[in-house]
């Protein structure tokens, strides 16, 4: 039996046990997706970073530097084809930067009720299509970075935007996305995108970003990297 095959099997027989653990729970396919995807990062993985520890480039390896913008185009149509909806009710923002990372900007009027981090049952059909693109693209890290406005305290502002960003992170490895390609967290109020001095200003700013970096051969690393474009 050859090292792939092995750990395929082991898979299985780990998948099959959670399920089977988990029958009369009522969260049973949340937990199981979450679980499979965090064995399946770390079974089919086969590059470990010595340093951290991490596994790199699990189950499909990175992306040839040549590859990369053709790979990211691909991407970057199927999520404006499959989150149009989301587009066109102004609640979802796709910009392509300058390295080929695509960032999703969520307005947090739509995802969280005020002051809360409990994704808004209306808006999870709408993580369950980027779950699933996700998925399919599974040659990205994902970063999830939550953002608020300035009313409140700066340790208040920093601790909602952090948990927003794990509430996302949370559902999308529920979905069964690997918890080793994604990575969150919260900026507070330090980075507006407009003035907080305004009503319109401040609901711009409260907002969470999904970036979601190619990992390239040779430079995988760098995926793993918090975004910087500010």
């Amino acid at each position: 039996m050859n090292t792939f095959t092995k750990r395929t099997a082991l898979l299985c027989a780990i998948t099959v046990g959670i399920a089977g653990c988990a029958t009369d729970d009522p969260n049973q396919r949340a937990k199981v997706g979450a679980a499979v995807g965090a064995v399946a990062g770390a079974v089919l993985g086969h590059q470990l970073d010595g340093k951290s520890g991490r596994f790199v480039g699990a189950a499909v390896g990175a992306l040839a530097g040549g590859g990369v913008g053709h790979y990211m185009d691909n991407q970057q149509k199927d999520f404006e084809s499959q989150m149009q909806r989301e587009r066109d009710a102004n609640q979802l923002e796709i910009e392509r930067m300058r390295d080929d990372t695509l960032k999703l900007t969520v307005d947090s009027e739509v995802s969280f009720d005020f002051g809360k981090a409990n994704i808004k049952t209306a808006f999870r059909p709408s993580l369950d299509k980027l779950a699933q693109l996700i998925l399919k693209y599974d040659r990205t890290v994902v970063h999830v970075i939550g953002h608020t406005d300035s009313v409140g305290s700066d340790a208040y502002n920093q601790t909602l935007s952090e948990q927003r960003a794990m509430s996302v992170g949370d559902y999308l490895t529920s979905y069964g996305v690997p918890r080793d390609r994604l990575r969150t967290e919260g900026r507070g109020e330090r980075e507006p995108r407009a003035d907080n001095a305004t009503e319109a200003g401040r609901q711009l700013n409260r907002r969470v970003e999904i970036f979601v970096k190619p990992i390239v051969e040779g430079q995988e690393q760098k995926a793993y990297e918090s975004p910087r474009y500010y």
